[in-house]
């Protein structure tokens, strides 16, 4: 199996569970603090790993005992970690994580050293990626850098899978070397120009979906969490694939499960729909589990999944629907 890349954040996640999640200005009481190892980045590596398919990290922590910390576990999970760099003089990425009782969360990330790789530190990655299936990037380090990843990508004939999370302003370039765009609703409703905190309905990601293919993307999969994916393809179709319905208890790093699952999958040639299927049942065995690294599951776990639920085609158009 050929190596997927993986270029993006390595945090630390500090999670606290409370009965809701605050407004502003409001204080709410929360349960004891928890720390887990993250980063939209080292979390989808990480899930890479545990689904049993080779993953290499480029990445940087900074010189504190907690880089060393984070480094070692992608390590000793099996993820390669050669091309992730100390940076002096820096604190390492920390993520403050709320969630509440119906899995729900909210997330404020302060950057640390992943601020800090830049567009040189990736540019010697040219040879290793000729020996790549795919990269994978998030938006947790500079815009520049995702940049210059793609497109060295696009030079080496190597497909790119980007999540956009955090959201912000894309140029049209980078959007034309994107492979598989996985925003979730509302980074899919930021990236058309909408609100960024409307809810969107099944029909709106549809159309979102849609607007981003046409603007050069290859294919789009909009995340709903518990209304599956909805996918506008290469072929100027769209469709939905379910959700697998679990009982939720935290939804952090569901979305880098759900890519990390995407990958694997794409990576050993499955169709789309299936490698879509695939990704969300990785999501769904994530989200019964507290933590983002710790919770990504198995091959073994996904399988055991996948035969509990019968998933059938509709036989009108493209349109799955789940049993």
């Amino acid at each position: 199996m050929r190596p997927i890349l993986v270029v993006g954040s390595v945090n630390m996640d500090v999670v606290c569970a409370v009965d809701r999640i605050p407004v502003p200005g409001q204080t709410v009481m929360g349960q004891d603090v928890h720390f887990f190892h993250g980063g939209k980045g080292a979390n989808q590596a990480m899930g890479i790993a545990r689904l049993g398919h080779p993953v290499r990290m480029v990445g940087r922590v900074g010189d504190d005992s907690t880089g060393t910390r984070l480094r070692a576990a992608l390590r000793a999970g099996g993820v390669g970690v050669r091309h992730i760099a100390t940076t002096p003089r820096m604190p390492s990425g920390l993520a403050l994580i709320v969630t509440d009782r119906r899995g729900e969360n909210s997330i404020v990330v302060s950057p640390g050293a992943n601020a800090r790789l830049t567009p040189r530190d990736v540019q010697p990655l040219a040879t290793l990626l000729r020996s790549c299936a795919m990269v994978l990037l998030q938006l947790e380090i500079p815009l520049e850098t995702v940049d210059r990843v793609t497109l060295l990508a696009q030079r080496a004939g190597v497909p790119v899978m980007l999540d956009p999370a955090p959201a912000r302003d894309l140029p049209p370039r980078l959007l034309r070397r994107i492979t598989w765009l996985t925003p979730n609703e509302s980074e899919a409703a930021y990236l058309c120009g909408a609100h960024a905190t409307m809810p969107v309905r099944r029909a709106s990601a549809a159309a979102y979906a849609m607007a981003l293919r046409a603007r050069g993307c290859g294919t789009v999969i909009v995340t709903l969490g518990r209304r599956g994916s909805c996918v506008a393809a290469p072929d100027g179709g769209s469709y939905t694939v379910p959700a697998f319905r679990v009982r939720s208890v935290d939804s952090t790093a569901a979305g880098d499960a759900f890519n990390a699952g995407l990958a694997v999958a794409l990576a050993r040639g499955d169709p789309l729909a299936d490698a879509v299927r695939y990704g969300s049942a990785v999501a769904a065995v994530s989200v019964t589990r507290r933590g983002a690294q710790p919770s990504m599951p198995t091959a073994s776990d996904v399988r055991q999944l996948l035969r509990s639920t019968v998933a059938v085609a509709s036989a009108v158009g493209r349109r799955w629907r789940q049993t």
